[in-house]
């Protein structure tokens, strides 16, 4: 899989087209869950694109500290249902990870995961800080990852 990352105002139309479809596919028609996935926080985010040639099979999204959470956030995680279990989410998470601790350096990054998915992201370093919530009906806890700085 080749990884680009791009900031929103980087992106041609065919990239915002084919990630926000992908988006839908997954978490409004697979997971069937009606929400507005169009948050206004695509415009000030990087947008990590994974293709398998010319089509993207997955995607992530960086958030810098303060323009959600006090902290830098990873979201909106995916790779679409045909290219699964192949390691690629493993793999698109890794390299959001790594840009942003390169984006913003020695600061602690939070994610809102799907508590299924909990030992997925525990194997980065992430660790649960919430209990557990529902958010659009799914169940969710707040994980974050403290950099060696900020780890207290």
């Amino acid at each position: 899989m080749q990884i680009l990352v791009k900031h929103f105002s980087e992106l041609s139309t065919h990239e915002l087209y084919a990630l926000l479809r992908l988006r839908a596919e997954v978490f409004v028609v697979e997971q069937n869950c009606v929400y507005q996935d169009v948050d206004n926080l695509d415009q000030d985010a990087h947008h990590l694109l994974g293709y398998d040639g010319e089509v993207l099979v997955a995607t992530a999204r960086i958030l810098k500290p303060g323009s959600h959470y006090p902290e830098a956030a990873i979201g909106r995680v995916v790779t679409a249902q045909t290219h699964r279990n192949l390691g690629l989410g493993k793999l698109i998470f890794q390299a959001a990870l790594g840009e942003t601790q390169r984006l913003y350096p020695q600061q602690p990054i939070k994610i809102m995961a799907q508590s299924y998915l909990i030992k997925f992201y525990s194997a980065f370093g992430f660790v649960v800080v919430s209990d557990e919530f529902l958010e659009d009906g799914i169940p969710h806890v707040e994980m974050k990852f403290l950099t060696t700085k900020t780890a207290k």
